[in-house]
């Protein structure tokens, strides 16, 4: 079994993209692939591929990042060819080697249908990918819903009990701040594990300034009063707005705000031309879940993340 990058093989990327995806989990086309390259959000070093020693491909893993990253952000695609009679150690084999050549071990961003529990085919080909991604060290699981709005679910209703206005790095830094404390999103409560609110925030914040969205989007919610209710930082990934990061206060809490400042992320990407605007939240976040429904988005996919633990 040999396993290599397509920067190693001249004739690699054209069989990485005409590789006949035969499982049941969405492949990636040809098309997406040849786009992706001229993104440069896939780069021919970030493509591996296994190979029997009749040469005939088995494994394809492509990994993505941003166009100006140093080292790939996430596995975006590993697929195993159905006739592989162990596809746990192909894939584990062409994990290891990569991730050793990359130097790092980004994390696997699985997608699959809202149902994939009810079909035995998916759940099987999950069980694979996520024993080859434990065996690497990506033993951390979270599952996301992917949410989607488009103008045809209509534009929410402002309820107009908060104000929306701009606000300095320090004042929203301090906002990061408070909406962290209590929140149910994992990522977050395991971070505040391992750190305090305000490094936290200061992360939050270089993050969001780093993103595709513009600084001049963001607002602060107040109350008619002048206090601190939550946040709402619209932005944008390379391909789509997206809602950003959202949150209420604590002692705000439980009194439906949050349904206030999503419908003005929601309102102001659609008066910026939004033909679609994208949103996650873990499963657990029920409330977040539900505001989602109420604001006529639709989950349109379930993301599996495989990651390796968060450092103690």
């Amino acid at each position: 079994m040999r396993f290599f990058p397509a920067a190693a093989d001249p004739t690699a990327l054209d069989r990485a993209a005409a590789y006949a995806a035969d499982g049941p989990v969405t492949a990636l086309t040809a098309e997406k692939i040849r786009e992706e390259l001229d993104a440069e959000q896939f780069r021919p070093e970030w493509i591996w591929l296994a190979e029997d020693d009749d040469g005939q491909v088995l494994a394809r893993a492509l990994w993505w990042g941003r166009a100006d990253s140093e080292r790939p952000l996430a596995l975006d695609c590993l697929q195993v060819r159905s006739t592989v009679a162990d596809p746990v150690a192909v894939a584990t084999g062409l994990l290891d080697t990569a991730h050793a050549a990359l130097g790092t071990r980004p994390l696997y961003n699985l997608c699959l249908p809202a149902d994939w529990r009810t079909r035995p085919e998916l759940t099987e080909a999950v069980a694979w990918r996520r024993e080859a991604g434990a065996r690497t060290g990506l033993t951390r699981e979270i599952e996301r819903l992917r949410y989607e709005w488009t103008p045809a679910a209509g534009l929410p209703l402002s309820g107009g009990r908060l104000t929306f206005r701009e606000g300095s790095d320090e004042e929203f830094l301090e906002a990061f701040v408070q909406v962290s404390a209590g929140s149910l999103d994992q990522a977050t409560r395991e971070e505040l594990r391992r750190k305090d609110a305000r490094r936290l925030a200061e992360e939050d914040l270089r993050f969001y300034l780093d993103c595709p969205g513009e600084r001049s989007w963001w607002r602060l919610a107040e109350l008619p009063d002048g206090t601190l209710a939550g946040l709402a930082v619209p932005s944008a990934t390379p391909y789509s707005r997206n809602v950003g990061y959202l949150g209420v206060v604590p002692e705000q809490r439980g009194k439906g705000l949050i349904d206030e400042i999503l419908a003005e992320i929601t309102r102001f990407q659609a008066s910026e031309g939004a033909e679609r605007v994208t949103a996650t939240t873990d499963t657990a976040n029920v409330p977040m879940a539900a505001a989602f429904d109420r604001a006529g988005y639709e989950v349109t996919e379930i993301r599996v993340v495989l990651e390796t633990p968060r450092a103690a």
